[in-house]
């Protein structure tokens, strides 16, 4: 099973963006990822079409499980 952190912003265009994590740590916590948005947002590191991250909308840890199947062609 593969896990994804995703954390949803607001920008300055009145849109959403999420930007997904790999694997976060087992162990993290709400605060972590608080601290971790804020310090995103206060640095600027990320903008796009819909402008610079202007506020937290939420925060996602997305679970999936690949069963991948054998296809033989002839």
């Amino acid at each position: 099973m593969t896990q994804v952190l995703e954390l949803q912003f607001a920008t300055t265009d009145g849109k959403t963006t999420t930007l997904s994590i790999d694997a976060p740590k087992p162990d993290i916590t709400v605060t972590d990822i608080q601290q971790a948005m804020t310090t995103i947002m206060a640095k600027n590191v990320f903008t796009g079409q819909s402008g610079a991250l202007s506020a937290i909308k939420g925060a996602r840890i997305v679970d999936r499980q690949v069963t991948e199947f054998e296809v033989v062609t002839e």
